[in-house]
C-alpha cells in the first residue's frame, strides 16, 4: 500500500486534519507540534484525539509524521537556545504519546561556526537526555541540504549522531528527497546507489519516513528549495521510481511542496496513479 500525504494545519485538531487528508487522497500527514517557529504548543483535546484514531483505523492511515519547530537548534552556540530546544523535545514527545507508536521528526541544527563535531556531540547529547526507553514515538533525524552550518548534511553525520546516543531503537531517519539532492546525492540518475550508500553508512531498517519534494536547484546545490512534484530539477519520473522503489515500500511519504489542498490532492492523485503495488 501507499501511505501519503501532506504537510497540513494541526490548528484544527487530530481530527480535521485526518478528515482533511481523506479528502486530498491521502492515508498519512504530517503537522507541527506547535507553532513552526516556536511558542507553547496547543492543548490536546483527547475526545478529539479519539475521533481521529477511530477514523485512522478505519482508513487504514500509515504512520504520522510529527515535526519539530524549525526554531529548535539542538546544537546551538548559546546554551538558552539548547533549553528551549531540550524543554521543547522532551514535551512533544510527552504530547505524542496521545497517538502512540508514530514518528516525531527534527531538523538536527545548524552548528553556528561550532564546527559538525561540536555539533553532532551537542545534538546526541540532548537526544540523550530526553529519549527513554518507554516512549512508543521513533523521533526521526531529518536529511539536510547542506546549506550555511547545517549537521546532517550528509549520511555519515546523521551516522555519528545516533552512534553517540543510548537509546539508538529509538532514532530513526526521515529522507528529504529535495535535500538529498540539494547536498549532492544523485536520486535521479543513480537511486539504487544513493539507497545503497545510506544502507551502507546508517542501514535501511532506520529508514522510517520520506519528505517527497521536487528542488528548484540543481544538483549539490545546497539551497533547500522545495518545487511542485514534476515542476523541479528532479522531476517526475525520477519521484515515482522512489515511491515504487522496494527498499521504501510501506513507509509514510509526506509532500512539503509549495502548494494548497487543492495542489496536493492533484499531486497526490498524480503519484497514485504512477505507483505500482508489486
Amino acid at each position: 500500500m501507499l501511505y501519503i500525504g501532506n504537510h497540513t494545519s494541526s490548528s484544527k485538531g487530530y481530527a480535521a486534519m485526518g478528515w482533511q487528508m481523506l479528502k486530498n487522497g491521502g492515508n498519512t500527514f504530517a503537522f507541527f507540534t506547535r507553532n513552526p517557529r516556536g511558542g507553547k504548543a496547543k492543548e490536546i483535546d483527547p475526545s478529539d484525539v479519539e475521533k481521529f484514531l477511530e477514523l485512522a483505523r478505519e482508513n487504514e492511515f500509515g504512520k504520522l509524521v510529527a515535526h519539530a519547530p524549525y526554531t529548535m537548534n539542538c546544537c546551538a552556540a548559546k546554551e538558552n537556545l539548547r533549553d528551549f530546544a531540550r524543554e521543547t523535545m522532551s514535551d512533544d514527545l510527552k504530547r505524542m504519546e496521545y497517538t502512540p507508536g508514530n514518528y516525531y521528526n527534527f531538523h538536527p541544527g545548524s552548528h553556528v561556526g561550532q564546527g559538525a563535531e561540536t555539533g553532532i556531540k551537542k545534538i546526541s547529547e540532548i537526544l540523550n537526555e530526553v529519549l527513554t526507553r518507554e516512549q512508543s514515538t521513533t523521533v526521526l533525524l531529518e536529511t539536510m541540504s547542506g546549506k550555511g552550518s547545517e549537521v546532517g548534511r550528509n549520511f555519515q553525520e546523521l551516522r555519528q549522531i545516533i552512534d553517540r546516543v543510548e537509546c539508538k531503537e529509538k532514532l530513526g531517519i526521515c529522507l528529504d528527497t529535495c535535500h538529498v539532492w540539494d547536498g549532492g546525492y544523485d536520486i535521479v540518475n543513480d537511486l539504487d546507489g544513493v539507497l545503497k550508500e545510506f544502507d551502507q553508512v546508517i542501514g535501511l531498517e532506520r529508514l522510517k519516513a520520506i519528505h517527497l519534494n521536487d528542488s528548484m536547484n540543481g544538483l549539490g546545490s545546497h539551497k533547500d528549495r522545495h518545487a511542485r512534484i514534476g515542476e523541479g530539477e528532479i522531476g517526475l519520473e525520477a519521484l515515482l521510481r522512489v515511491i515504487n522503489h522496494p527498499a521504501v515500500r510501506g513507509i509514510p511519504f509526506i509532500l512539503e511542496t509549495p502548494n494548497d489542498d487543492e495542489g496536493w490532492a492533484r499531486e497526490i492523485a498524480l503519484l497514485r496513479n504512477g505507483y505500482k503495488e508489486n
